[in-house]
């Protein structure tokens, strides 16, 4: 059963936090367009392991405040945030796990604050090395205006069509037994730049649902509270968050578990071999699902977790 949350006050916000068992911390960071609920197949495992398993909804998500500002939503709030959580809970540091956006701030963090990570598991995001040039333009120049991450930051479409509907924009992100990676690759290349809006919209949903009623609703209840606008706010910081790197040292030398997810249609094998050089300390397991790891493989994604855990005790 997946815990009721309670309330934490860290940098200004009521952070909706929920928690099982005791032991070892271990700090689960959800994605985009998720909640700490996505992680409702790991934190019971993990407690019965003997483990604490803790997971917020994140900044502008569900249950949690969501602040108005674009800039209430860069990177350095964002790892405010979990320091406040780590310091509200009386935390030194621990183990943390991220998916999508939860691992975009986990590698931050581990460059920017690695003492307070004891362990680093990242699910389906390899660490990238700094770009010399402004990411978002590069989205731009190979994938168009209609490639989501760049459309996020010319409009405000996303945030209405998506507040529109949440439980139908939910079912329609969250499916498995889609596009396999090969098939992704010979498609015509227009069809290659991932719309979200266009799947939104799409007259029948690809693949199939991953999510079960009562799930869906939890999911829908969640973003009819907060919204989609400050989950978006994540992606219209891209830039900031890049040029906040700049001269920061981009080695990793925390412990670190890599699940990647074979059709992960935006993440190919070349991405998951560039962030070997610069994780020193690396084990790689690959899964045969898409982009909701945790979710679609909860079984496998637990013992892995749960055996990478007890072996670095």
């Amino acid at each position: 059963m997946f815990p009721a949350p309670r309330y934490i006050r860290t940098n200004g916000l009521d952070m909706a936090v929920h928690e099982l068992g005791e032991g070892e911390p271990i700090v689960f960071l959800h994605g985009f367009p998720e909640l700490a609920y996505s992680w409702r197949h790991q934190m019971p495992a993990l407690a019965e392991a003997g483990f604490r398993a803790i997971a917020p909804d994140q900044r502008g998500y569900g249950r949690t405040t969501a602040p108005a500002g674009v800039a209430d939503y860069r990177m350095s709030q964002l790892i405010t945030d979990v320091h406040g959580l780590l310091d509200a809970l009386e935390l030194d540091s621990a183990t943390f796990v991220g998916h999508d956006w939860g691992a975009l701030v986990l590698w931050q963090m581990a460059m920017l604050a690695p003492e307070r990570i004891d362990k680093l598991i990242v699910l389906n995001i390899p660490h990238f090395p700094r770009l010399p040039t402004d990411p978002i333009a590069l989205m731009r120049a190979r994938f168009g205006d209609a490639f989501y991450i760049v459309n996020f930051q010319d409009s405000d479409e996303a945030d209405r069509v998506f507040g529109d509907d949440p439980r139908h924009f939910i079912n329609r992100m969250m499916r498995k037994n889609q596009l396999t990676r090969e098939q992704f690759e010979k498609l015509p290349p227009q069809y290659q730049v991932v719309s979200l809006l266009r799947q939104t919209r799409a007259e029948q949903a690809s693949g199939d649902a991953l999510l079960s009623d009562e799930e869906l609703d939890y999911y829908a209840a969640g973003f009819e509270q907060s919204g989609f606008t400050g989950p978006i706010n994540w992606y219209r910081n891209w830039t900031h968050n890049w040029e906040q790197l700049r001269g920061v040292e981009q080695q990793i030398d925390i412990p670190t578990l890599f699940l990647g997810a074979t059709n992960d249609v935006l993440i190919g094998l070349q991405h998951i071999e560039g962030m070997k050089p610069l994780v020193n300390d690396l084990t790689i397991h690959m899964l045969e699902c898409g982009h909701w790891t945790q979710q679609e493989r909860p079984d496998e994604v637990n013992e892995l977790l749960i055996d990478w855990l007890v072996q670095r005790r």
